[in-house]
């Protein structure tokens, strides 16, 4: 395995659960998706794109192909499978080993979960979008294992000092909320920006561990890095506008 290309996340997950996060270095893609680009909706050379997923299932030894999403900034979750099919979703879990569950982002957040046991894994792309739909409270409902039984790492996403929202994303919060606590918690992820009346910078990280806690989820890790500011090893929407994808992946033996 070429480690740098991944991520690897830094978790309490049972030892037979297998989890990645790809970084952009090398890869077979050019131009603006230059490096290790796993999309193939975003305008990259289709035979580019190809090879870097084979590059990633050589590299990982994946026992299957990715259940690849097309991701639609919604609640909606799947069983993940190993047919090959594309699943409109945003989220995919599977309590079946050998199952990869995958999601692509350049600034959303990815999480990924595992239960205690190492029998049941998801994954989940949550841009404020999905974050504030409830795409996280729907997986929890999909999966088999209860909410205290289950361990999450926060993928790269927008740093806290980077994500420059509106008043939209701020209302959409609110609108999210289950309880007093969680608005209280949501409240401060949102800072007002001290330059633009009536804009913040919002805390993605803080918002998925807000939900997570109000979810009865304990065992969160990650969180701690930046996709705009980090250029060397991330792709970035906001950075770059035209740009490639990473993959945060995750199954189990």
């Amino acid at each position: 395995m070429a480690a740098d290309h991944y991520l690897k996340p830094d978790w309490p997950a049972p030892a037979n659960v297998r989890a990645f996060t790809t970084l952009r270095a090398d890869g077979h893609s050019q131009g603006a998706y230059r490096g290790f680009n796993l999309a193939d909706h975003v305008g990259d050379d289709a035979a580019a794109v190809a090879a870097n997923r084979s590059q990633l299932q050589q590299e990982l030894n994946l026992p299957n192909a990715p259940q690849w999403l097309e991701q639609i900034h919604s609640d909606k979750v799947v069983q993940a499978h190993s047919d090959g099919k594309i699943r409109t979703a945003d989220a995919s879990f599977t309590a079946e080993a050998g199952i990869v569950c995958a999601v692509l982002t350049a600034d959303c957040l990815p999480l990924l979960l595992c239960n205690r046991e190492g029998s049941e894994v998801a994954a989940i792309h949550a841009g404020w979008r999905g974050l504030t739909g409830g795409v996280i409270r729907e997986t929890i409902t999909a999966m088999s294992s209860a909410p205290e039984d289950l361990l999450v790492w926060l993928g790269p996403a927008i740093g806290p000092q980077a994500f420059e929202c509106g008043v939209d994303v701020l209302e959409a919060a609110f609108e999210s909320s289950i309880s007093a606590s969680h608005a209280v918690a949501i409240a401060r992820c949102f800072v007002p920006h001290t330059q633009k009346p009536l804009h913040f910078l919002a805390d993605i990280y803080a918002l998925g561990r807000a939900e997570l806690a109000e979810l009865g989820v304990t065992q969160v890790s990650g969180g701690d890095r930046c996709t705009v500011t980090e250029e060397a090893d991330f792709f970035s929407y906001r950075r770059d506008g035209d740009t490639g994808r990473m993959a945060s992946l995750i199954w189990f033996e």
